[in-house]
């Protein structure tokens, strides 16, 4: 059976690109952190490492083995959270990763109210995309991701489920009354993130045409500024608007364009007694942004 302090060890390695640092952030002496490498490859019966120099890099098999060691001690550690937890919430910590147009708005009400009906509850939020956002929920390194996806996402991975939380409006952003998206086919463009600019191609692409996109970017202040100084057309969510609106932009409802907005756990139910703390929290503080505004 493989040991998790060995595992705990490969991993840092991997991560870390050293011995040395590997055994600086684990509190181990440089021989300790090589000896649990040497009885780890004894056990797998695998060769883990290879010489270079006067280092070691992770062979093929000892990466996978780094990888799947990640997983295994974020459920680890998952699990010392959420035993912690069922105790009660006088004590306890559960993690949150969000995008930043929902920390912005929503998600911080929702926080701000769990830390002043539960105080003894230590809740840590952590600004990421949605992809980021999955990989930290899949490792144990946070209860809760909040993401979005569009009808045409791929689907999240397995084990992953989905809480819906708001339906979030999409708006075209000009500086001159439009049309509609059709009569833009020949204007410069603005996209924003990997999954906001797919959903940019596909409501295109259901017009028509292809967008000529010639800035790039996932600030979507940015996105409003570059509109406004009249270098280009963009489509953004509606709690970004909400978050920040720059003067001399037009912004105009894409009809039955939406990015769908949940808040994912990992696992079968039912949730630990924090995150589903949290949960709650997360669902009466979207339900007050979903309203018509």
């Amino acid at each position: 059976m493989l040991d998790v302090t060995r595992l705990r060890v490969i991993e840092a390695l991997a991560r870390l690109g050293s011995v040395t640092a590997a055994a600086k952030e684990l509190h181990y002496s440089q021989p300790t952190v090589s000896h649990h490498l040497a009885r780890l490859e004894a056990e797998t019966g695998a060769q883990l490492l290879q010489r270079v120099g006067r280092g070691v890099r992770l062979t093929q098999a000892g990466q996978l083995l780094a990888d799947r060691a990640a997983e295994i001690i974020g459920r680890v550690d998952a699990a010392d959270a959420e035993l912690a937890a069922h105790v009660g919430l006088t004590a306890g910590r559960v993690r949150l990763a969000g995008f930043s147009t929902a920390i912005g708005s929503f998600v911080t009400r929702a926080v701000a109210t769990l830390a002043a009906d539960q105080p003894g509850l230590r809740v840590e939020l952590t600004d990421s995309h949605p992809i980021e956002a999955l990989d930290l929920l899949r490792a144990g390194k946070i209860e809760v991701a909040i993401i979005f996806r569009y009808d045409e996402s791929e689907p999240e991975p397995l084990g992953v489920r989905l809480h819906h939380l708001l339906d979030d409006p999409i708006y075209l952003l000009t500086t001159r009354r439009t049309k509609g998206l059709a009569s833009l086919r020949d204007a410069t463009w603005i996209a924003g993130c990997e999954r906001c600019s797919s959903h940019l191609l596909s409501v295109c692409d259901g017009e028509g045409f292809v967008p000529d996109i010639r800035y790039t970017t996932d600030d979507m202040v940015v996105m409003q500024e570059l509109v406004a100084a009249g270098l280009g057309v963009t489509t953004i969510p509606g709690l970004a608007l909400q978050e920040h609106r720059a003067e001399r932009i037009i912004a105009t409802p894409l009809p039955g364009s939406h990015r769908h907005i949940y808040a994912a756990t990992y696992g079968e139910p039912p949730d630990p007694p924090a995150t589903a703390a949290l949960l709650a929290a997360l669902t009466k503080a979207a339900d007050s942004f979903a309203r018509p505004r």
